[in-house]
């Protein structure tokens, strides 16, 4: 069995990656950890036409994230592969889920904040309408 499971730089991936592992350990799975590089357009428009190096950007995001969830990670007792993909993240985690043959999407309710969502859209949502797999939706502990 493979299991998938989106992050981002949140503390909900903390969450949500620790649940996955949970999950990956009962099932004698091999765990996918994918991050999907990706700045919306309306932080580009923000930024009015001021010069950007993209790529430096997308290399620090990485980086903030693999780093935020290195302690995580090295628990793991089960085969975890890290992923770098790039695009809007529900689209790049559906995608990619559907070419490497995933058979579970992990994934957070809430990693931007209700306000942010609202106006971009929920990650999750996305995911459960369009995944080609069964999906996950981790809740907070503040939910439940």
């Amino acid at each position: 069995m493979k299991i998938l499971v989106g992050v981002d730089e949140s503390d909900m991936s903390t969450h949500t990656l620790r649940r996955a592992l949970q999950l990956a350990e009962r099932l004698d799975a091999e765990l996918e950890v994918a991050h999907a590089a990706y700045i919306p357009a309306t932080v580009l428009a923000a930024m009015g036409g001021v010069p950007l190096n993209m790529e430096d950007i997308v290399a620090g995001q990485r980086r903030a994230v693999w780093a935020g969830l290195e302690s995580v990670l090295g628990e793991a007792k089960v085969p975890v592969s890290r992923v770098d993909l790039d695009g809007y993240p529900p689209d790049a985690l559906t995608d990619y889920a559907g070419t490497s043959g995933a058979d579970l999407i992990v994934v957070g309710t809430r990693g931007r904040g209700p306000i942010a969502s609202m106006v971009l859209g929920s990650t999750s949502h996305r995911i459960v309408n369009n995944a080609p797999c069964d999906v996950l939706v981790v809740r907070s502990r503040e939910e439940r």
